[in-house]
This record gives structure tokens, C-alpha cells and sequence, in this order.
């Protein structure tokens, strides 16, 4: 994957110089203050990175080739073209000179390509508007910066992107999943001091952002139609976007109508939950709290913050500590799934006549008059030129008699993917009560029924799934990929017992989990396992916390994949069922070496290991 960086610049005399109208122009002040720096740093990264495949790729590039100016083109008669601090017409978005133009949007393309040596771009103004690229990861600002120019955002705007690789693939959650905000990292560096940067970028952040919520009230859900991860969908009412709210600030994800770390925090692991009736609803209410803006959604975090950098040192990757844990928790797999149908419409039966509630229809009836007298329009733009007298609530009786047909099976078939003899039987099987139902509300009971089947499918699919081991393994690369920064005594725990010298860690339970494997004798290595790697499950991907290599009460090996970060004692719904999936991965692919569950502590693990 190529990396870019950009360099704006206050003066172009400090990249290039002339001399006369006919000079040809020479290196400037900051080229060569870079074309020193570079050749020292790539001397330096070719001494400690073991890599020969990079090391060749940094021989073949020169420092003064891997650097260009793009600035506009001053090509006036007599003069040999240079370049001057021209500016974008706005209302064109075009550079003044239109070769400049020409000379960065032709090529755009290629400055992804590994094959062009140019990654380190320096400019004044000209690539501010009218150019973009998605692999811009550095920007260096080496003029002076004021409140109203970062909230304008037009040199940051130029690195909030999601890159490419060489293919052109866009590197998004679907490629990445949990680690796309790890890779997709702008770096910014400014002599603008970082409390006061932070806040005008999320001032600007929040002006562009202005058509998103900004608060969690029941109005966001109230009328949403939401699909659980059993596929059923369920239309949000008033009442039941009240106990989303509800749930909501009793997980400590909300708080004063505002999103919360935990939120995040939980979102950023795919563990949202919601808990009781609401639970099978929390990934699909968390995708919806996605879209409301906090500055927390979009933080600016300060680089010098985090003053240790877990880095996976090679030679550990090379012991046989490591290579035996790997060799067995490393390999990737596929699942196949084969359930009896008749078990299944049993178990759907039972659920429905034990569960399926419905809500009868109901008219709501809101009576209002006009205010004495209009005052003004913004009276009418607030909606205050009407008030509310009064409002009931009334069951709206039996429907009336009629030759309309509703089409149940085609509908549940719909719903749930089953086939039309599965359906009917499902109907035919439930009592008659249950079937009763169906005349209170059509549509509630086809949907709370289909989120009840649909529920029992997907905990058939789960207890009937397969996994077989591939002959593709994730490369232990992964984890020199995953450079994390933490800080000492807050999210950095010095490890000796790891991989790297740190382990970074997200809760204060993560946090004493690594402790506790440090001052083990029980544990050979651990390693945090970094979001590329990942389990296929048929409820999403699921990446464990921990791989962990230990010896038993009598010394044997043992391998046990942990997951920690859950909020329960244990995982429930769709948590459990990622983690019923992993056990069945890590028993196809490790020949039943590998131990694989949820626990609160060592203490817990030990327990379970004897």
C-alpha cells in the first residue's frame, strides 16, 4: 500500500528557487533540509527492520526523487515555467494555471502506484482544493495555523479518506473489519498547541456535520424499522423507542441524551447489548447510534499522548513458544451447517406459544386547537402556533368483514426464509390461543412471530454447525502490522511474557487480565489478538481477546483462546453464540488442543484448565 505525505508550506522560495527569468530553479530551504532527513531515516530503517523485500524497495528510490512541489505554473513569455503561490479560482475549482491543474489531476492515479518514487508531496495552496487522494496519512503543516483555518478544514480535508491498496480496493470494514479505524489514521503535525487544535478540528467536524443528531432521544428510533440479528424486523413505536432509551442509560450508553465511552468503547468490540427482550435489537440500535455526532465519534488524539509504542519484536515471533501457539490457534477455516427441519419447527412451536406476544391495534386520537391569535412566522416555523388540549387512546375493535385475503404463509416465508411447507406447519402446530393472535394485529403478529423463528433458526444454526480446517493460516505478520501506542500506568502494561514489550489494553479488566499473565508461572506467552484476525460465524465476525500459552498443575501444555471484555459473567445471545462458534473453530483447527471461553480472571481460567 502506498503512503503519501504532505508538506503545505508558507513560502515557495523555501522548496525551489530561481535565478532570473531563465533559470531552471534549484532546491529550496526545506528540500533540502528533507532530502538529509530522509536519507538518515531510511539509513536507519534499513538497519532495523529485517526485511529484504523492503529494504529493496527503499534502495531503489532517491531522496531527491521521492519529494515534488505542486504548486501553480507561472509560464508568462520569456520566463522558463516555475512555480509561484498561485490560488484555486473557488468558483471553479480549478487552479488559476491550468497546467497545474492538469499536473495534479493527471496524476492522481499514478501516485498510488509502488512503481512511482514520489510519496512526500510539498505545496502552498494548490492542493487545498480541486485534488484529492485517499492515501494521504501525514500531513506537516510548516506555516502558521489559526482557530478559523483547521475548522475550515480544507488541508485536513485532504487526508480523511479511506486508502487503497494496489488493487484499488477500498480499504473499509468489509475488508478490515474491527481494525479499519487502526489502519485509516490521519496524523496531523502543527505547532498549534493540541487542546486548542482538537477543539476548532471537532468545532469544524461539527458545522459540516450539522444535519446529524447530536442527542439520544426516543424520537431517533420512533418509527425506524430495525432488523435483529435473527432477521426479523421489528417497526420502532414511541413505546418501545422509550425502552431503547431506557436500556440505554441502564448500560451506561447514555448519559444526559449523550453518548458515552462505554458506548464506543463496546461498539468499537461489536458487544453492544442491550439485555432482556431488547438484546436480539443492539447491533441494529447501535448502527443507528453511529450516525449521531459527539466529538467522541471522530477524536483528535494527540500523538505524544501515548508515550510507549507496542510493537511485536521479530524475535519473539520466533520462538517455539510462540510458533506452538500459533501452529495451533493461526489456521482459518469454513463452516458448513445441517439441522433437522422437523426439530426445528418443534422447537419454533414451543417458542411462539411461549413467547409471541402481540400488541392489538390501537387508535390514538390527539385533539388541538389553533393559539388565540399568530404573532409572527417563526410561531409557525417552532410549531408553537398549535396546542396540544388533549389525547386517548382507544382499542380499535374487531376488523370488519371483508373479502381481503392475507397471504400468512407467503409472508412468514418471507420473513424468515423457510419454505412454504415449513411455514404451514409451523401454523398448523401452535395452539389455538397463539393462532388467536394473528385477528389482534396482522402485522405485529407476523413480526414478533418471525423475530421468534428466526431467533430459533439462527440457535439451530449454531447448534448444528461444522467447521473444517483450511490449509491457509494468518501470518504472524499480522501482528507486526498492529503498532498500538498506549501510556504507562493507564493503558500500557509492560510485558515480558508477550511478544512486544507492552501489551495495550482497552478496560481496566483487560488491564488486570494482562497483569495477572505477567505475574503467572503458569504462562508461557499471550498475545492480544489484533482485529484482522477474526472467526467467520454465521452472526459476524468475531475476533477473541487473547491467545495464551500455559502449562496445567502437571506441567503439560495447554492453549486457551480468551475472551474478556464482556460486561455479563457470561455471554448471552448473540455474544454467545460467536463464542459457541469459536470453540467449534479452534476444536476443527488445533485437533481439540486449543481451549477457547469467557472468563472474568486468571483465577477463572486456571480453574478451568486444572
Amino acid at each position: 500500500m502506498k503512503v503519501l505525505s504532505l508538506f503545505f508550506i508558507d513560502e515557495v522560495s523555501k522548496y525551489r528557487l530561481y535565478d532570473g527569468d531563465s533559470g531552471s530553479g534549484r532546491s529550496g530551504e526545506y528540500a533540502k533540509m528533507f532530502e538529509e532527513e530522509y536519507v538518515a531515516v531510511a539509513e536507519a530503517f534499513r538497519r532495523e527492520i529485517d526485511d529484504p523485500a523492503y529494504r529493496a524497495y527503499l534502495d531503489g528510490i532517491d531522496a531527491r526523487e521521492t519529494h515534488q512541489g505542486y504548486f501553480s505554473i507561472d509560464r508568462r513569455k520569456g520566463r522558463q515555467a516555475r512555480f509561484v503561490e498561485g490560488k484555486i479560482d473557488r468558483k471553479s475549482r480549478t487552479s488559476s494555471d491550468a497546467d497545474a491543474y492538469d499536473l495534479i489531476m493527471r496524476d492522481k492515479e499514478r501516485l498510488l502506484s509502488l512503481d512511482e518514487p514520489v510519496r512526500f508531496l510539498f505545496s502552498h495552496s494548490a492542493l487545498r482544493e480541486g485534488w484529492d487522494n485517499p492515501n494521504v496519512f501525514q500531513i506537516c503543516m510548516l506555516k502558521p495555523q489559526t482557530e478559523s483555518e483547521i475548522r475550515s478544514r480544507q488541508e485536513i480535508g485532504r487526508g480523511l479518506r479511506l486508502c487503497v491498496n494496489q488493487e484499488g480496493e477500498r480499504m473499509d470494514e468489509s475488508v478490515l473489519g474491527g481494525a479499519v479505524q487502526e489502519l485509516n489514521k490521519l496524523t496531523l503535525i502543527t505547532d498549534m498547541e493540541f487542546g486548542r487544535f482538537a477543539e476548532a478540528l471537532q468545532q469544524g467536524l461539527a458545522a459540516s456535520l450539522a444535519g446529524r443528531p447530536r442527542t439520544v432521544e426516543p424520537g431517533l428510533f420512533a418509527g425506524r424499522l430495525l432488523t435483529g440479528t435473527t432477521g426479523a424486523r421489528v417497526r420502532v413505536t414511541r413505546e418501545l423507542a422509550e425502552e431503547i432509551c431506557a436500556a440505554l442509560r441502564k448500560q451506561g450508553y447514555v448519559k444526559d441524551r449523550v453518548l458515552t465511552g462505554s458506548f464506543f468503547a463496546d461498539r468499537d468490540r461489536g458487544a453492544v447489548r442491550l439485555g432482556g427482550s431488547l438484546q436480539d435489537l443492539s447491533a441494529a440500535v447501535a448502527q443507528v447510534l453511529s450516525g449521531v455526532y459527539t466529538p467522541r465519534a471522530i477524536p483528535a488524539e494527540n500523538a505524544h499522548g501515548g508515550n510507549v509504542t507496542a510493537r511485536a519484536d521479530p524475535e519473539k515471533l520466533q520462538t517455539e513458544a510462540f510458533r506452538s501457539l500459533w501452529a495451533r490457534v493461526g489456521p482459518k477455516s469454513f463452516y458448513t451447517v445441517s439441522f433437522d427441519t422437523r426439530e426445528l419447527i418443534g422447537n419454533v412451536i414451543q417458542a411462539l406459544d411461549a413467547h409471541l406476544q402481540v400488541t392489538p391495534v390501537s387508535v390514538r386520537t390527539v385533539y388541538g386547537e389553533q393559539a388565540t391569535q399568530l404573532q409572527s412566522r417563526e410561531q409557525l416555523l417552532q410549531g408553537r402556533a398549535f396546542r396540544r388540549r388533549e389525547s386517548r387512546v382507544q382499542a380499535a375493535g374487531p376488523p370488519a368483514p371483508g373479502g381481503v385475503r392475507y397471504d400468512l404463509v407467503g409472508r412468514l416465508v418471507e420473513e424468515t426464509g423457510l419454505t412454504r411447507t415449513t411455514a404451514a406447519a409451523i401454523l398448523q402446530g401452535i395452539a389455538p390461543e397463539t393462532f388467536a393472535m394473528f385477528r389482534l394485529n396482522p402485522e405485529d403478529f407476523l413480526l414478533q412471530a418471525s423475530r421468534l423463528i428466526n431467533r430459533e433458526k439462527a440457535a439451530a444454526v449454531v447448534r448444528h454447525i461444522t467447521y473444517h480446517r483450511l490449509d491457509a493460516s494468518y501470518d504472524a505478520a499480522l501482528f507486526t502490522n498492529a503498532v498500538r501506542r498506549g501510556r504507562l500506568g493507564c493503558t500500557a502494561v509492560p510485558a515480558a511474557h508477550s511478544i512486544s514489550d507492552y501489551v495495550i489494553c482497552d478496560t481496566d479488566r483487560e488491564r488486570a487480565f494482562a497483569e495477572a499473565l505477567e505475574a503467572s508461572e503458569a504462562v508461557r506467552l499471550y498475545v492480544r489478538l489484533p482485529k484482522s484476525f477474526f472467526i467467520p460465524t454465521p452472526v459476524g465476525r468475531y475476533t477473541p481477546d487473547w491467545a495464551i500459552a500455559l502449562r496445567d498443575r502437571a506441567g503439560d501444555p495447554v492453549y486457551f483462546v480468551a475472551e474478556t471484555s464482556g460486561k455479563a459473567p457470561q455471554p448471552q445471545g448473540v455474544e454467545a453464540a460467536k463464542l459457541q462458534c469459536a470453540r467449534a473453530h479452534f476444536a476443527a483447527v488445533s485437533g481439540g488442543e486449543v481451549m477457547c471461553g469467557a472468563v472474568r480472571d486468571l483465577d477463572e481460567l486456571l480453574r478451568i484448565v486444572g
